[in-house]
C-alpha cells in the first residue's frame, strides 16, 4: 500500500448535512440514574430558587380536564401529562423514556396524543414522525393494541337478551 494511501482518513469531524443526519434514538433513564442525577443537583447547591417559583406557578396554572388542556398553551409545556409526547414513563419500572433527546419540546411539532387524536385518522408514516418511530415499529404497535382489544372484547361481560333468555 502507498504513503498517501495509508495517510488518508475520512473526515469524522464534519457535520453531516440536514438530511442526511440519522433520527436520534429515544433515551430511557432509570430511577436509579434519576435520583443519582438529583443528589448531584443538590449537593451543587440545590434547586434555584427562580426555578421553583416558576414550577410552583407552573402546577398552579396546570390544566385539570381536557377542557381546560384544549385552549392551552401549545407546544404544551406539561411533559409529566401522560398524554404529552416528549416523554414515557413506564409505571412498573418508573424509568423515564426520552422519545426526543436530540429536540427541545418548543421544536415539536406535536406535544399532545390528544391533540393527534383530534385530527382525526393518519398515517404510519406520520404517527412515525410524531412518535419517533419508524414506520414499520408503529404498525408493529398497532397490530399488538388491535389484539389487546380483541382479547378485552371477547373476555368482557356477555349481554343478556331483553326477552331473558341466554340463547
Amino acid at each position: 500500500m502507498s504513503e498517501a494511501k495509508r495517510n488518508v482518513t475520512p473526515d469524522l469531524q464534519a457535520p453531516p448535512l440536514e438530511a442526511e443526519q440519522p433520527r436520534q434514538r429515544a433515551r430511557t433513564m432509570s430511577r436509579k440514574e434519576m435520583a443519582r442525577q438529583f443528589r448531584q443537583q443538590v449537593a451543587a447547591g440545590g434547586i434555584d430558587p427562580e426555578l421553583q417559583t416558576l414550577m410552583a406557578e407552573m402546577e398552579a396554572s396546570r390544566p385539570k380536564s381536557r377542557a381546560d388542556c384544549g385552549t392551552g398553551p401549545r407546544p404544551c409545556p406539561y411533559v409529566s401529562c401522560k398524554y404529552n409526547l416528549y416523554v414515557d414513563v413506564n409505571p412498573r419500572t418508573g424509568s423515564v423514556k426520552m422519545n426526543f433527546p436530540d429536540k427541545e419540546l418548543w421544536e415539536l411539532a406535536d406535544t399532545c396524543a390528544l391533540d393527534v387524536a383530534d385530527r382525526g385518522g393518519i398515517t404510519l408514516e406520520e404517527v412515525g414522525v410524531i412518535m419517533n418511530l419508524t414506520r414499520e415499529r408503529v404498525r408493529q404497535l398497532e397490530t399488538r393494541g388491535l389484539i389487546k382489544l380483541r382479547v378485552i372484547a371477547d373476555d368482557g361481560p356477555r349481554k343478556i337478551p331483553p326477552d331473558g333468555d341466554d340463547e
